[in-house]
């Protein structure tokens, strides 16, 4: 007993350890009481508030970023549902916008225009409907470009924390596709499709063409709409005048297609005119926003930012469209085509061109 004693309040490291592996079962037994499932959550739980300051390189857009996970993913989760309603209803109203000029304005020019007008309305709108067709559907069917998923010796700048793949210069991923992006520039709803380095041309040809046909329909259709506005509008003030349904109908179609032409053609202008100065500067949407805030962090240091992927305005065009030769400009920008761009989108040639290297 008292040699039991003795070692009991002996200050030995052995029995000290002893001692540890005694009381440790004890407290992982008081820690298990907690399901499986809770505790995995309370664990993922804690490893997200720690993630928030484990280094020097956190800031506040990692910290809105963690904090509005769930909002963006309902927002992703709710674009990538609508996909297809979106796609449908830019199918619908460019159909019946279509319906109308054919049905109502085709017959009147036919019996009210000279011959030669009749021949420019007839060729000009529809190689603008052959335009907005082939690029929509390219826009929509073509693949952005994805950085390959196995191992390969492409440079890349950074590792994709979704992915967890390399990712190449000018790669963004894409939470909607939920997937990695080459030359990302953002995720259009109305393709239902991610607008990147193969469908760029496509996309902003799309824009540029569906721009140009709202214009026109808006400009020759504006005296039919004031005469079908003014038409209605007697209902109102003086005694009807004995109009026929099919009359009726005529005035609505006219009024529908100069409102709806006028007003996609204002948003849509817009967006095609900013498009085409991020192209002149040989930027994507994207790249707007990370080139601003290097700008902005050089000028701290007294230093100027320059864009590496920035060959002039008239190269950045010539490169964007595919152009290389004096032809490309009709065969290429003025007709369908479907040439691929320049380059595979892995890897990007810093100052590749020399000034007016491509034909003018």
């Amino acid at each position: 007993m008292v040699c039991s004693y003795r070692m009991w309040w002996c200050p030995s490291s052995v029995l000290h350890l002893l001692r540890c592996v005694r009381l440790r079962p004890c407290a992982r037994r008081g820690r298990n009481r907690w399901p499986l499932g809770i505790r995995e959550r309370w664990a993922y739980m804690k490893l997200l508030v720690q993630s928030l300051y484990f280094n020097s390189l956190t800031d506040s857009d990692v910290v809105f970023d963690s904090i509005f996970e769930p909002v963006f993913w309902t927002v992703d989760y709710i674009t990538r549902w609508f996909g297809l309603v979106f796609v449908w209803l830019v199918v619908i109203l460019t159909s019946s916008i279509l319906g109308i000029a054919y049905v109502v304005l085709l017959p009147l020019i036919l019996t009210t225009y000279s011959p030669a007008w009749i021949a420019w309305h007839i060729c000009y709108g529809h190689w603008n409907i052959i335009m907005i067709v082939f690029h929509y559907y390219k826009a929509a069917k073509t693949s952005p470009g994805c950085p390959p998923m196995e191992r390969n010796s492409t440079p890349f700048v950074s590792v994709c924390k979704k992915c967890i793949i390399p990712k190449p210069a000018r790669t963004h991923h894409c939470g909607i596709c939920n997937r990695c992006i080459l030359k990302m520039d953002h995720h259009c709803p109305w393709l239902n499709n991610c607008v990147g380095h193969f469908n760029h041309r496509y996309f902003f040809s799309f824009c540029l063409f569906m721009t140009l046909g709202c214009v026109y329909c808006s400009i020759s259709g504006r005296n039919l709409f004031l005469d079908a506005y003014s038409d209605l509008g007697t209902n109102y003030q003086t005694p009807a005048p004995p109009y026929s349904f099919k009359d009726k109908m005529i005035n609505k179609s006219i009024i529908y297609m100069w409102v709806l032409t006028s007003t996609v053609g204002l948003a849509l202008g817009a967006l095609t005119i900013w498009h085409a100065v991020l192209i002149s500067r040989g930027e994507t949407s994207i790249e707007r926003h990370t080139n601003s805030k290097e700008r902005k962090r050089l000028e701290k240091w007294g230093q100027v930012y320059k864009n590496p992927f920035n060959y002039g305005k008239l190269n950045n065009w010539k490169i964007f469209l595919g152009v290389e030769k004096r032809s490309h400009w009709v065969t290429r920008v003025l007709l369908p085509s479907a040439h691929t761009p320049h380059g595979n989108g892995l890897t990007w040639n810093v100052f590749p061109f020399k000034k007016d290297f491509l034909a003018v």
